[in-house]
């Protein structure tokens, strides 16, 4: 796959640069989310269903955390691909040492404090009942990894800002791999059960941690830094927060979405719901991971060339995403529509000896999951234009915006709904506020995008 250097931003077709960088950030994307998936399916079929919903629980408090070191990674590379469209190499190397120092306070921290507070954080994210146990043991193991996972997302956002998108997709491809193979190991061949899924997972984050140390170390990078780098500054800070924040306020966003999920659905069907919810979280992370690439190949893309005041360039960037985007998304749609009763029995163990309570779980969530994915899914085909609206602010540094559309949709939107439609609808209520939430948070993005291509682009190119 050929290299993208950072020039090459703001020179190659638009066309042929947003397949270079997205086709390496899908297949990173892919990678992870075949993970996730599979990692799933082995712990739903090797130790049982509600050790599903167990990580599902656990997943909001760590991807939070390491959310941290996205959000930290998203908003000074925004700043790097501008500074280095610019010209303005040095800017670029601060603002990367800052990232570093940054990322290590503050997710140390927080790591701290999660482990303090680990009876508590647990139940209010769903860990009720038979869940709570199986949840706490995958937890405690697994949020020793999170600085290093971090440090991980930050360094891949860098490593795509620096025009090496190939490198950025092997980084997110060691771990998943790493995780699989720890996983048979750990829990199939040495029986370590929910404590081999956790120290699986842990060891990847570290896997994916030496190869990114490794790429900055070596020739691959551009970004060369030096001790004074480090040293915090506080307009770097600033804008690397302002931006950031928007990452994180998502993040924050979907950590609140699964507690009131799980929650919701808990008190609607016990632990078996909170295992379907967790299938359709696992699907969608998985399922839309082409959508995911456009979007992370079209950042880089759009930072740089409005850094460069190519604003024609932009302005093709933004159209060309959003139609390759919406190609891959309905794509996907097809797919879930199709056959969502063979992906739910994925998950699902079938070995002989299973005790009655696990079966009846397995019985209601192959009743209840394809109707639900159906639902979650099915307005799939738009979130193109909601997407990459949302990127394109962050892309071009105005971090109000970004923050606003990217809250639309779970903030704004999707919250509200859970706690009112439910009410009314019951289980229903809460499916349908998937897609309820999408048509109006994409009809709200395509607004603002519009006027601000009218505002900016085109009179900026008159």
């Amino acid at each position: 796959m050929a290299k993208v250097s950072a020039e090459q931003l703001g020179t190659e077709p638009i066309g042929k640069l947003l397949v270079k960088q997205a086709v390496p950030a899908s297949i990173g994307i892919l990678v992870m989310s075949i993970n996730v998936l599979v990692d799933s399916i082995f712990v739903g079929n090797w130790i049982g269903s509600i050790a599903i919903a167990a990580i599902n629980v656990v997943l909001p408090v760590s991807f939070f955390i390491a959310a941290l070191g996205m959000a930290i990674g998203i908003g000074g590379s925004s700043i790097i691909s501008r500074a280095l469209g610019a010209d303005n190499k040095e800017k670029a190397l601060r603002t990367f040492g800052n990232q570093i120092t940054l990322t290590l306070l503050v997710t140390v921290s927080m790591v701290i404090l999660g482990l303090y507070f680990v009876d508590t954080l647990i139940p209010a994210f769903g860990g009720k009942g038979g869940i709570f146990e199986l949840a706490k043991i995958y937890y405690i193991i697994v949020l020793y990894g999170v600085p290093f996972l971090a440090l991980c997302m930050m360094g891949n956002t860098v490593i795509r800002a620096e025009g090496k998108p190939k490198n950025a997709m092997i980084a997110m491809i060691i771990p998943s791999v790493g995780n699989l193979f720890l996983d048979y190991l750990f829990i199939y061949v040495f029986d370590w059960g929910m404590h081999g899924a956790a120290w699986a997972t842990t060891a990847g984050y570290l896997l994916c941690f030496g190869y990114i140390f490794w790429f900055f170390l070596s020739r691959n990078s551009e970004l060369k830094l030096r001790p004074l780098h480090f040293g915090l500054q506080r307009p770097i800070l600033k804008e690397i927060g302002a931006l950031g924040f928007v990452t994180l306020a998502r993040q924050a966003v979907v950590s609140v979405t699964y507690l009131l999920m799980n929650n919701i659905l808990f008190n609607l069907g016990g632990e078996a719901m909170v295992a379907v919810y967790a299938i359709i979280g696992r699907m969608l992370m998985f399922a839309l991971f082409p959508v995911f690439g456009v979007t992370q190949g079209f950042l880089p893309i759009a930072g740089y060339n409005y850094g460069a005041k190519k604003y024609q360039r932009v302005q093709k960037s933004i159209n060309t995403a959003i139609r390759y985007a919406a190609y891959m998304a309905t794509l996907v749609f097809i797919g879930l529509m199709v056959f969502p009763a063979e992906i739910a029995n994925l998950f699902l163990s079938d070995r002989p000896g299973m005790d009655a309570a696990e079966l009846a779980t397995n019985t209601f969530v192959l009743e209840h999951a394809p109707a639900a994915m159906r639902w979650v899914f099915a307005a799939t085909p738009i979130i193109a234009l909601q997407l990459i609206g949302a990127a394109y602010f962050q892309a071009i540094g105005k971090a109000i915006p970004a923050l606003l559309l990217t809250l639309t949709r779970q903030g704004f939107f999707f919250i509200p709904l859970i706690l009112i439609l439910p009410n009314f609808l019951g289980e229903l209520g809460v499916w349908i506020s998937f897609p309820i939430a999408d048509v109006l948070a994409t009809i709200v993005t395509g607004y603002y995008l519009r006027r601000e291509i009218k505002r900016e682009l085109v009179v900026s190119t008159a």
